[in-house]
């Protein structure tokens, strides 16, 4: 769902927010001009992402299009899911500074920040050639001066074709090569404090491209993270849903696998399928998975789905005891 676009807090609202909750937070480059080139991060931010390139446990975490600052949808999810989320995931358009305040708040409430940059309108044959680079620089430095990790998906679901940077619209190699220029200027910038997530849509009727053509290697990649869901249109099994997908991408990378995004529809079957993803989610070895707990229509407008814990009473409570009994819950320290 990496089409989905955020709404921006006004200036105002930011800064009573910021001065209500973020006292004693630590700040970043904010959202100015470029900083100094080759910017450092502090030890302490390197060694927090040090820890979690391969972490021990399952991770809970939500996504929902809102910026950091608007913290409701972490207040609602602890509610439904009976524990607070380790991750926080939340999209970013191509073009948009780093807000470095709004994920600091993030981390110091235990949510590790995700942001899922979405490069709509923009071309990934241009930004591989350097064209945005003056952009790119920008967000580095900023991102370079947030003191705590940032996990990074960059054109997520890159497989999908109703993204204007899937297939038949954006060859594999031209994704390839916008994710490696993204992670070298990141990296002749002094970036340290980055996890970098490849984020392919499972394999399904809708998805049916071969994924090894659009993974940039394992010196560009820390940390796999499948989007799949459980609907009428993709799946309703984790055996089916997951599961080849993890067989393909294990032929050719051995990295960590966060289950990215993903939801179960509203259905007569919602709290078996609950059921299986949680079990299918832990016999795999995966480390995480980020709940979508939103209504929305499906990519292409073709049908309403409510992924939502609270569609009944039924969902919450199988959600509460499956995630607990699966060892999900896995709380990110700030340091």
């Amino acid at each position: 769902m990496a089409t989905i676009r955020r709404g921006r807090l006004t200036a105002a609202a930011i800064l009573m927010v910021a001065v209500s909750l973020l006292v004693g937070a630590c700040g970043g480059g904010g959202s100015g001009g470029d900083a100094k080139a080759g910017t450092a991060t502090a030890p302490a931010a390197r060694d927090q992402v040090s820890s979690l390139l391969k972490p021990s446990g399952q991770a809970l975490g939500v996504v929902d299009a809102k910026t950091p600052w608007q913290y409701d949808i972490v207040t609602t999810f602890t509610e439904e899911a009976g524990r607070a989320p380790d991750i926080r995931e939340y999209y970013s358009s191509w073009g948009e500074d780093f807000d470095a305040e709004g994920n600091a708040f993030l981390w110091r409430r235990g949510q590790l920040p995700m942001m899922a940059l979405v490069p709509a309108d923009t071309s990934l044959a241009d930004i591989a050639k350097g064209e945005d680079d003056a952009y790119i620089r920008r967000l580095a430095d900023q991102i370079a001066a947030y003191d705590g990790p940032l996990a990074l998906s960059f054109a997520g679901e890159m497989n999908g074709p109703w993204n204007s940077w899937g297939p038949p619209h954006t060859k594999p190699a031209d994704f390839v090569a916008s994710w490696k220029h993204l992670h070298d200027v990141f990296a002749a910038r002094g970036v340290t404090n980055v996890i970098w997530v490849w984020t392919p849509h499972v394999i399904d009727s809708g998805t049916s491209t071969k994924l090894r053509p659009y993974y940039p290697g394992g010196a560009y990649v820390d940390w796999v993270g499948l989007i799949g869901y459980y609907g009428p249109i993709d799946g309703v099994a984790f055996s089916s849903l997951f599961t080849p997908t993890l067989h393909r991408i294990a032929e050719f990378s051995s990295k960590p696998v966060l289950i990215a995004e993903t939801g179960v529809a509203q259905s007569d079957q919602k709290e078996a399928h609950i059921r299986d993803l949680f079990r299918g989610a832990v016999k795999a070895g995966v480390i995480g998975l980020v709940w979508y707990d939103q209504r929305k229509d499906w990519p292409g407008g073709k049908q309403l789905m409510d992924w939502r814990i609270s569609t009944s009473l039924g969902a919450r409570a199988a959600f509460q005891v499956e995630s607990a009994r699966n060892g999900f819950g896995h709380s990110f320290k700030s340091g």
